[in-house]
């Protein structure tokens, strides 16, 4: 997890554009302790971007009525058809296998 100063830096961006990111759903972040993190695999590694397909599943997820710690959950909790953590899959480059199950639950 890392706090937003961390996620901005990593990004390339200013602190405020990652609250812009936040407020838009490009990004999701939780409180620990009272401060807002974000998922350290929720940033591509090499480059100063967020995985690719992120945004597409927190759409289908948000559309499905989860929750911000829901959608947490359900991205780290494995899924053995994909196999491994949605997020993994997603850092994998398999977006659509994941926002496919994703589409499921909102059905």
């Amino acid at each position: 997890m890392l706090p937003l100063p961390d996620v901005a830096r990593r990004l390339g961006q200013p602190r405020t554009r990652v609250h812009q990111m936040l407020r838009e759903g490009q990004l999701l972040a939780v409180r620990r302790d009272g401060v807002p993190v974000v998922p350290a695999d929720f940033l591509a590694d090499g480059e100063p971007a967020v995985v690719k397909h992120l945004l597409g599943t927190l759409t289908v997820l948000r559309d499905a009525g989860f929750s911000d710690e829901e959608m947490l959950a359900w991205l780290f909790t494995a899924d053995d058809t994909l196999p491994g953590t949605p997020i993994g899959a997603l850092r994998a480059d398999r977006g659509r296998e994941v926002k496919r199950r994703a589409q499921a639950l909102a059905l």
